[in-house]
């Protein structure tokens, strides 16, 4: 019997799979190597290219993303980059989650007060139920729906990234998800200054309108300073209070997943349990009880920025354009509807309550 030969293009991707699983296995830190600076060098060219369109609302995590997925679907991603990509995705979006810890205070969130914390907390979980539904109503696979619920209910990119490490979509979901939350809260972030002089809120009212339902935090600062530095400062605080739902909302979405694959037996595999939530926790904690001076302060959240910035890196390299294509339009759909609830919704609460 004889056995088929591979072809040249066969043997050089197997031997660079050998010199890759040989490398990782004899030393990790040699191995994950060439993928971080893949990774790292995708967030740093994101950097550099925001920094030179100059639109400081332009997130350098959406840039990572769209950057990895051209790098994905042109060139191709070489197999020895592989390790580090799939340690950027996991091990360093992890830490970067935990080190959001740091740009809250529970001060900042008492700040909001007692009515505002409750617009901004039955904003988050109405929007969040209500895409679920929708996403059913509409026949959009479930994960994909749950991480387009919480990347517009909670803090968009961030929130799609972090709630994925719980719902396991997958990466075409996370970029669907990412690209919905980028569209239409850059759009808020155009369109709510026009409302604003037609609406005439007042400025802690506009700035909790806008911190309450604009998708990105640097979305919300854009938005909410047109209306002036009261409501700038109160817009980024509501945002803030926001962001520390995500902590909560992983825990739960990670609870009653464990649940629901108990309920399927074992083969449903172990279920997920969201520890760095643990560490995002305690670091409020830390940044609330510690004084960080200010320059170290922001060299953290630049830090943290550029962490989660390779993470999205890494997610676009592991992304197939084909396979984005194939979902259609239905979750645009639902990222359309959701938008446009927690908008009016959450507008509906400002006016109701006086703010």
């Amino acid at each position: 019997m004889t056995i088929a030969s591979r072809t040249a293009p066969e043997e050089d991707d197997f031997a660079s799979e050998e010199a890759v699983s040989y490398a990782a296995a004899s030393n990790p830190l040699l191995g994950v190597l060439p993928g971080l600076l893949l990774t790292f060098g995708i967030a740093a060219v994101a950097f550099f290219v925001r920094g030179e369109i100059g639109i400081a609302a332009l997130s350098p995590l959406i840039l990572s993303i769209v950057l990895g997925m051209v790098v994905s679907n042109t060139v191709g991603v070489p197999a020895i980059t592989r390790p580090g990509v799939t340690f950027s995705l996991k091990r360093i979006l992890r830490f970067a989650i935990i080190l959001l810890g740091l740009q809250l205070t529970v001060a900042q969130i008492i700040e909001v007060g007692g009515t505002g914390a409750a617009i901004v907390v039955a904003t988050l979980v109405s929007t969040f139920l209500f895409t679920k539904a929708m996403g059913r109503v509409l026949g959009v696979d479930r994960r994909l729906a749950e991480l387009i619920a919480a990347g517009t209910s909670v803090c968009g990119a961030s929130a799609v990234i972090a709630t994925n490490l719980v719902t396991r979509g997958s990466d075409e979901d996370v970029a669907y998800a990412v690209a919905c939350v980028t569209v239409f809260g850059s759009a808020s972030m155009l369109l709510y200054p026009v409302i604003q002089t037609k609406l005439m809120l007042d400025p802690t009212g506009y700035g909790l309108w806008a911190g309450a339902t604009i998708h990105e935090v640097a979305q919300v600062v854009a938005a909410a300073f047109q209306g002036g530095e009261a409501a700038g400062q109160f817009g980024t605080i509501a945002k803030l209070s926001r962001v520390a739902l995500l902590a909560p909302l992983i825990l739960s979405l990670g609870f009653f997943a464990g649940r629901g694959r108990s309920g399927e037996g074992a083969a449903a595999g172990k279920p997920p349990v969201p520890w760095f939530v643990f560490g995002f926790l305690a670091l409020v904690v830390v940044n609330s009880l510690v004084a960080i001076p200010a320059d170290i302060h922001a060299a953290l959240v630049l830090a943290t920025t550029f962490l989660l910035s390779a993470a999205l890196a890494a997610m676009g390299l592991e992304t197939n354009v084909f396979k984005l294509k194939a979902k259609g339009l239905r979750p645009l759909v639902l990222g359309t509807v959701s938008w446009l609830f927690i908008s009016c919704f959450g507008l509906g609460l400002v006016l109701i309550t006086g703010f």
